[in-house]
């Protein structure tokens, strides 16, 4: 399954594009549309078709670790936990409560819960992520 255009965009809207490399709040340089790795460093800046492209790439991995773990959830459902694994990683993906609870009942409304444990970072609640996981959910 792909992210549908839905998906990207509720992505897009919540890491926001940034065209110069800066450090998020928690430490780590990124750049685009989130994106992170070894080729992110001071002063590095990208185009923004650049930025798409590295979105399209990053992308790729966040679908392939819901599609493994989650291969029969609905179009809303896969483009909500894409932009989730895609910001927390497949890691914490995989080894989450909100993935046990969406494999025995991916309908479960408590799930929400799930969401709201993956407020903070750096041990901050950050309103950023409050609206993040709030739209995630709602999807």
């Amino acid at each position: 399954m792909k992210t549908s255009q839905r998906g990207i965009e509720l992505l897009k809207v919540h890491e926001g594009l940034r065209l110069v490399a800066y450090k998020c709040p928690a430490g780590v340089w990124t750049i685009g549309y989130g994106h992170t790795g070894p080729d992110v460093t001071v002063g590095k800046t990208i185009t923004q078709a650049e930025a798409e492209q590295l979105l399209r790439a990053d992308v790729a991995w966040a679908e392939r670790a819901v599609s493994a773990e989650l291969p029969g959830v609905n179009q809303n459902q896969f483009d909500a936990l894409v932009p989730f694994t895609y910001n927390v990683g497949a890691g914490a993906f995989k080894g989450s409560t909100l993935l046990r609870k969406a494999k025995a009942n991916a309908g479960d409304p408590a799930i929400r819960a799930e969401f709201v444990k993956w407020q903070k970072s750096g041990g901050q609640v950050l309103p950023g992520l409050v609206k993040r996981r709030a739209a995630e959910y709602e999807l």
